[in-house]
């Protein structure tokens, strides 16, 4: 079983903003699928069942992402244990969890994936780190850079939502990435 996560801001507040790239891209999944979200109060995320795989949208802010990805992997078994507390440091989890998120350092249109990196910067991504314990998961990074992105204040760039021709760029990547990944 893989854990599949997309990072976001709940509310329709933040829907299709730059920072929500990862709930896109999980949306786009589940589509792909038909498969519909279901809200579960025990894990605070929406969460939605396809082969192989769970698809979750947290929907506690981007950086309180980790109380609900540790509360999902405990749930499921997922996380390596010892006397009923998670390993030490680095744990390997890069076979069943992946993480999805935006990425202001990758232009747009273009997306990396990765395993075991730092959060460079990303408090959801810093967040699920911090309560993991480990950064030994599998990341997709969605690409979010324009010219924009270094004209103004990074909280307020990610915020804002995509333009209609940025939209159509990162439906297109979603789409790539969603037809790859399951």
């Amino acid at each position: 079983m893989r854990i599949i996560i997309g990072l976001g801001n709940p509310s329709e507040k933040y829907k299709l903003t730059r920072h929500n790239a990862g709930f896109m891209a999980v949306d786009a999944i589940a589509a792909r699928h038909g498969s519909a979200w279901q809200y579960n109060k025990k894990f605070k995320a929406e969460i939605c069942n396809i082969e192989n795989a769970i698809l979750v949208k947290p929907q506690s802010f981007m950086n309180n992402s980790g109380q609900a990805v540790q509360a999902i992997l405990s749930y499921y078994k997922l996380l390596p244990k010892k006397f009923g507390i998670i390993k030490a440091k680095n744990s390997d989890l890069s076979n069943v969890l992946t993480v999805i998120h935006d990425d202001i350092d990758i232009e747009l249109g273009k997306y990396k994936i990765s395993v075991d990196s730092r959060s460079a910067g990303h408090k959801g991504v810093e967040s699920i780190i911090n309560y993991l314990k480990t950064k030994n998961f599998k990341r997709i990074r969605i690409g979010i850079k324009t010219e924009m992105a270094d004209k103004i204040p990074v909280d307020k760039f990610v915020l804002q939502k995509f333009s209609e021709e940025e939209l159509k760029i990162v439906n297109n990547t979603i789409a790539d990435l969603a037809a790859r990944l399951i």
